[in-house]
């Protein structure tokens, strides 16, 4: 349906230009338009077609696009990955929004920007109007980072990477082993200025006017809770999952990127499987697995006789021998018939609502979290970074729709004993089954009309509408 015309309230969206981050908050954003929202859109030149299918749906007069460049290659790059694209981009577009607000006929009331742009909120500050924090990441995930980057706990154990780390101050007091903790936290010390730079945006996140979350209540409502009072407002909102619906992923392709292979093929490829008796695998658009992990893995989905999609991540640098895992030669010949394997981007939302895919190992990345709960799959965590494993801890200890599989490269499973879980899984033998259609359940009714995703959703839009009124 194409939306018509609208004054509501203008808000410049701002996602930071990767695909576990904008993939949610362009869901997010066509959600914003359907409720009458005006919406400026800031992407880089590389992520402007991923707003195709917004624009084919949505006049001018409602969306609009700000293409910044992405930032360029420094001569002295940090050695961190994630701190060259954030440099960068508070860089080139800091001045460049400045200008822009400056220049703008009507300007946005509100900056709505991903967790990793933590300077927005000086941005906001220097142009007069608030900064919404949206966060990718579940509401526990930003307590953890907030009571990490806020208590700065030492390990008292330099050489133990088990070394406990307990967040007293958060509900149900989470502890994890050192390994687990903040990988940009243990890489540097304290005084550093990449390690300041990222303390000063999670600071920045936390003194916001308000955060937008892609969770909803029933999942995560103590977190939630708990963020209010640290945050000192009620401006929190859980308006997820911000899923497409299911009509229109069928046939789709687009959804976050172009799949590796035909939607329609793996689709006719499941119709052939009993319902909930397909495994479906992926680590998510950016891990790759080392040996040791591929290896255990494509090990025992030999030593299994369950049906599986494996969604198989290879880096385009080649093989790094002993880092970068590879599938062996003959894997797919010897699974032929029960494996269907996938190398690049797969259609994840379909595949996990297909009724033959019964579990889902997966990295636990939140995106996927809650493509799974939404599909009601048991799911088989092995997280290796970030937020992955506070992600897998909920689904099994708090939520009890998870199995664990692993934990990065510090616990790689043995083959044998992966096979049996990936068996169990989908034998309708294990508890969690139920407990994972419960959850899907609980998300549909989230979004559905007069759920709490949708009050919060209408809470969100109230707020910004009154911004406006105190702008005219």
């Amino acid at each position: 349906m194409t939306a018509t015309a609208t004054t509501g309230p203008h808000v410049l969206v701002y996602p930071f230009p990767t695909s576990g981050h904008i993939i949610p908050l362009l869901d997010l954003t066509q959600r914003l338009l359907s409720r009458g929202l005006t919406v400026t859109i800031l992407v880089t030149p590389n992520n402007r077609p991923l707003l195709d299918p917004l624009l084919s749906t949505h006049p001018e007069s409602c969306l609009r696009t700000l293409v910044l460049p992405a930032q360029g290659s420094p001569l002295n790059p940090p050695k961190d990955r994630l701190f060259t694209l954030m440099y960068g981009l508070r860089e080139l577009h800091y001045p460049a929004l400045l200008d822009w607000f400056k220049t703008h006929p009507s300007p946005p009331v509100a900056i709505l920007s991903d967790f990793f742009l933590g300077w927005t909120h000086q941005l906001a500050s220097e142009v007069g109007v608030p900064r919404v924090v949206f966060s990718p990441s579940g509401a526990l995930a930003l307590s953890v980072a907030f009571s990490l980057w806020v208590d700065l706990p030492k390990n008292d154990e330099p050489e133990n990477n088990n070394f406990k780390v307990s967040f007293t101050k958060i509900p149900n007091c989470p502890v994890y082993p050192w390994f687990q903790v903040s990988h940009i936290y243990r890489m540097y010390e304290q005084g550093h200025p990449d390690w300041e730079f990222y303390r000063s945006c999670l600071l920045a996140d936390k003194a916001s006017w308000g955060v937008v979350f892609n969770s909803f209540t029933e999942l995560e409502r103590v977190y939630l809770d708990h963020l209010k009072k640290e945050m000192g407002h009620n401006r929190v909102w859980a308006v997820g999952p911000v899923l497409p619906a299911f009509d229109d992923m069928v046939g789709s392709t687009s959804h976050g990127g172009s799949s590796s292979v035909p939607t329609h093929e793996v689709l006719t490829w499941l119709e052939s499987r009993p319902d909930n008796s397909v495994v479906y695998l992926c680590f998510g658009s950016r891990q790759i697995l080392t040996s040791k992990q591929m290896n255990a893995l494509a090990g025992a989905l030999e030593k299994t006789g369950v049906n599986f999609v494996w969604c198989v991540r290879q880096s385009n640098k080649g093989h790094v021998a002993g880092d970068e895992g590879v599938l062996s030669e003959g894997f797919e010949d010897r699974v032929a018939g029960k494996g269907y394997i996938i190398k690049g981007w797969a259609p994840q939302v379909a595949i996990l609502r297909h009724k033959a895919v019964g579990a889902f190992l997966t990295h636990c990345g939140w995106n996927s979290v809650l493509e799974g709960i939404s599909a009601g799959v048991v799911m088989l965590t092995w997280p290796q970074s970030a937020d992955q494993f506070t992600n897998a801890n909920i689904l099994i200890n708090e939520l009890k729709v998870g199995i664990r599989v692993g934990e990065g490269t510090q616990n790689i499973p043995e083959s044998t004993e992966l096979a049996h879980l990936l068996t169990e899984s989908v034998d309708g033998t294990r508890p969690e089954r139920m407990k994972a259609k419960e959850l899907s359940g609980a998300a549909s009714d989230a979004v559905s009309d007069g759920g709490s995703s949708d009050k919060d959703l209408d809470e969100f839009i109230k707020s910004i509408s009154e911004l406006k009124s105190l702008k005219n």
